[in-house]
């Protein structure tokens, strides 16, 4: 039996990615509002997530769609990581907003259409911020791994990696969620790993099943779109857990986390 290859953890702020503890990154697809990001921030601590997610600048299929709030997000977000104590992941889509968004996130995000945008990937590597970088919906294990080189090569070591789903001919979900790869990521590669089950499977009912089907397949963490109002909320409200979806899932998750020896982390 391969034994698994030791993790190099990757601090953000007071948190760890890739330690002994298990890490719950959770909130909206885009920052809508202050009021709106405040109320997630506050509620997902309370219920054990140690990390804030929320698109600032949204890269979407459409030009009709919501494209976040801009240079206007920054603030909010910055302000509300400031005042809640949550660090805060968001996503990069242009090198030239790396410097304007240094001050407001804690942790850059690499999406899944930029995997292989590697003029960015050359750029975070001298960026001195860690980065979660999330696999390319069409990227087999061995190109994802390259781009994440790259980023190390540039001389940034706090690389993080999330398993979003891949794009198979299955049509019942939005993408085909890799749980091989996760695994066989734990057993090969020094990296955290994470899994993102709401852009996987873009189904709210199949969120808490592949978020516990992740944590025992040995993921570092969960990457969980979360919203006060999912109905209303300006983009992928069908694969938003609302509040009492995200409790329920933490109270479950927390059970078979006890099961496998492993804490869940938590903020003081």
């Amino acid at each position: 039996m391969t034994q698994p290859s030791p993790t190099r953890p990757v601090t953000v702020g007071p948190v760890t990615l890739g330690g002994p503890a298990f890490t719950v990154i959770a909130g909206p697809c885009a920052i809508e509002s202050a009021e709106q990001f405040s109320l997630i921030a506050e509620k997902t601590r309370s219920l054990g997530a140690v990390m804030l997610r929320g698109g600032i600048f949204k890269l979407r299929t459409s030009p009709d769609s919501f494209q976040g709030l801009g240079n206007n997000g920054l603030a909010v977000a910055r302000e509300i990581r400031d005042r809640v104590g949550m660090p805060v992941v968001s996503e990069v889509v242009d090198p030239r907003q790396i410097e304007v968004m240094c001050e407001a996130v804690d942790m850059f995000q690499v999406g899944t259409r930029n995997m292989y945008n590697y003029a960015l990937l050359k750029e975070l590597g001298l960026a001195g911020k860690p980065v979660l970088l999330k696999r390319g919906f069409s990227a087999r294990l061995e190109e994802w791994m390259l781009a994440a080189e790259y980023i190390l090569r540039g001389g940034n070591q706090d690389v993080v990696l999330c398993e979003r789903g891949i794009r198979t001919f299955e049509v019942a979900t939005r993408n085909t969620l890799d749980l091989s790869a996760v695994a066989l990521i734990k057993q090969t590669f020094e990296l955290p790993v994470l899994v993102d089950p709401s852009h996987a499977t873009g189904l709210r009912s199949l969120i808490e099943p592949m978020s516990l089907a992740a944590a025992a397949a040995g993921a570092d963490g969960l990457l969980l779109e979360v919203h006060n109002d999912p109905a209303a909320a300006l983009s992928d409200s069908e694969q938003s857990l609302d509040f009492e979806d995200f409790s329920g899932l933490m109270d479950r998750l927390k059970k078979l986390l006890g099961g496998l020896n492993r804490p869940l982390h938590i903020l003081p």
